[in-house]
């Protein structure tokens, strides 16, 4: 049975005093549902010392595809991995709207991630024209083929769709949209990996999640948690999102 995971992208925001949350945060995970952090890195190696015996895992934000080398400013999987992280998050839409990443380049940052023996958090999701040209599923067929390396299981890969029109717009699809959408996800991988992969993978819901939806969107299909971005930043805010997902179940 897969897991439950509220996962928190706190994004480029957070400096050391925010490590506080983390402890509050530690006290709702447990029983049906995991919590992974992703804070920037500056804060990564100081989030997982914090996170130690809370039950909160620290994962990273993006990685390079290369282990190592003349690459300023980048940090690689093992850096990642080093500093006590045990995810990352890859393709995320304002990766690949403001970085110009293509799936291609995706899917070599999956490969590094696992070769550091780290969970990639690949995220894929449509534009607001996208979705209005009745294009949606086309699109996530093509980021997950592209994104997704071979060799993918149920232990290291967790698939997050986030619509990009409802990032931090308030904007959220309707459960049926989002349930078509997690479906389309659930099928495709087990065609490309076999039905027990396939249905071992976590796909998780984001884009403008808050405690007042959180059930709601959980209920649907194929949901097995959240990728909250400016909601994980505060234990008030996102304590409630897990607890919505622990009486999921």
């Amino acid at each position: 049975m897969r897991r439950k995971l509220a996962a928190g992208n706190w994004k480029m925001n957070g400096l050391s005093a925010s490590l506080s949350e983390l402890e509050a945060m530690g006290k709702a995970a447990g029983g049906a549902s995991d919590v992974l952090i992703c804070p920037p890195a500056t804060l990564v190696a100081p989030a997982a010392a914090a996170a130690k015996d809370t039950g909160v895992s620290i994962g990273g934000q993006d990685c390079h595809a290369a282990a190592s080398g003349a690459h300023t400013g980048d940090i690689s999987a093992p850096m990642l991995k080093d500093a006590g992280a045990s995810h990352v998050i890859l393709g995320h839409s304002e990766r690949r709207t403001d970085h110009g990443e293509r799936n291609e380049d995706v899917r070599l940052k999956a490969k590094a991630a696992w070769e550091a023996d780290m969970v990639a958090v690949i995220c894929v999701g449509e534009s607001l024209t996208e979705r209005d040209a009745h294009n949606t599923l086309d699109i996530i067929g093509g980021q997950l083929a592209g994104s997704i390396p071979d060799g993918a299981t149920g232990h290291n890969l967790v698939v997050a769709y986030e619509p990009i029109w409802a990032i931090g717009t308030g904007k959220v699809p309707t459960t049926d949209q989002i349930g078509e959408v997690h479906d389309f996800i659930r099928a495709r991988l087990e065609r490309r990996f076999g039905s027990g992969v396939g249905r071992s993978v976590r796909l998780l819901y984001g884009g403008s999640v808050k405690a007042s939806n959180a059930g709601e969107i959980f209920a649907v299909s194929n949901v097995d948690g959240a990728l909250v971005g400016g909601a994980s930043l505060k234990a008030s805010d996102f304590v409630p999102i897990i607890e919505a997902l622990n009486a999921a179940g």
